[in-house]
């Protein structure tokens, strides 16, 4: 092989070893950001359940005095 096809290779090789690591810690940071939305995701549906269960009877639909 020639120095400048051996050179360009490396290059190549160099330029996909970077793009493979920030593609990796991109990966790294959206796997926080869904651990984090599942934690806040349970928080909310507790404090849903929580409302739900205190709200007591719903009240019955009934139509306003002006019909």
């Amino acid at each position: 092989m020639s120095d400048d096809r051996i050179l360009k290779l490396e290059e190549t090789v160099a330029y996909q070893a970077k793009t493979i690591d920030e593609l990796s810690e991109q990966l790294a940071a959206q796997w926080k950001e869904i651990d984090r939305l599942k934690k806040q995701f349970e928080v909310l549906t507790d404090r849903f359940l929580t409302l739900e269960e205190t709200a007591g009877e719903r009240p019955a639909i009934t139509k306003p005095p002006h019909y």
